[in-house]
């Protein structure tokens, strides 16, 4: 029988309290709220399940759940014998669950990036209404072009709000931005929703491409939300899908 945790620690968890949820997901919020408070930095190692059943007043069992919860949303890394690590956005991590395009035919399916422009500027309506921004607010604006196995594929537009990520704008980005925005500016993308939509290509972002202007694509709308679900990003990308399709994997 799990323990209420009324009377032990200050954060224990209280399956009495108003709006009652199941143990393991209390247990799931708290350690949440402890990555999104950078807590523990990605790459480190958490306290033991013991250590944490102790601290929360619940069984080691109701951790272990939380924990599984939260390695099956990919914040969190298990290693045999090693124990469970805070997960970090490396190349590989960020292409398998947020790069969703992959070759038709034999490829490695990791994408490489080169700058095209970047650009502080005012935010527009459309970037207030979709980052859940101030009227006054500014944002940064990344224009970049991607290949898959060598080939131009995509070309994409990112809007990430100045205020979240100063200095972006002068830096040297990676390939992987999310692995820079939980590095340099402790923001973790714990989750994206997309729209998909069939387009033809403009003028300019054919030439980008360097395919015929109208020729068929896919645009990939996307809102990326750190671990408090705020909107911290929108990307757009428009990408070629001659050799390539879109992968989703539901569960």
């Amino acid at each position: 029988m799990e323990r209420s945790g009324v009377g032990t620690s200050p954060g224990a968890v209280r399956p009495d309290a108003v709006g009652f949820r199941p143990l393991y997901r209390q247990v799931y919020d708290m350690l949440l709220r402890r990555l999104a408070d950078a807590v523990w930095q990605p790459g480190q190692i958490l306290p033991s399940e013991g250590q944490l059943a102790a601290e929360l007043g619940v069984s080691q069992g109701t951790v272990r759940k939380a924990l599984d919860a939260l390695t099956a949303d990919s914040l969190l890394v298990r290693r045999q014998g090693r124990g469970t690590f805070v997960a970090e956005h490396d190349d590989k991590q960020s292409v398998f669950r947020f790069f969703k395009l992959r070759p038709d035919g034999e490829g490695t399916g990791m994408p490489t990036s080169r700058v095209a422009a970047i650009a502080e500027a005012a935010a527009n309506a459309d970037e207030r209404d979709r980052l859940a921004l101030a009227g006054s607010a500014r944002v940064v604006r990344i224009e970049r072009t991607r290949a898959l196995d060598g080939r131009l594929c995509l070309i994409e537009t990112i809007s990430v709000p100045v205020a979240l990520f100063p200095g972006i704008a002068g830096l040297d980005l990676p390939n992987t931005l999310y692995s820079l925005y939980a590095s340099r500016f402790g923001i973790t993308i714990a989750t994206a929703s997309e729209r998909l939509k069939a387009v033809v290509l403009p003028p300019r972002e054919a030439v980008l491409l360097e395919v015929e202007a109208g020729t068929p694509a896919l645009e990939i709308d996307r809102i990326a939300f750190d671990l408090e679900d705020r909107p911290v990003e929108w990307r757009r990308s428009t990408c070629l899908t001659e050799s390539l399709h879109y992968l989703s994997v539901l569960r």
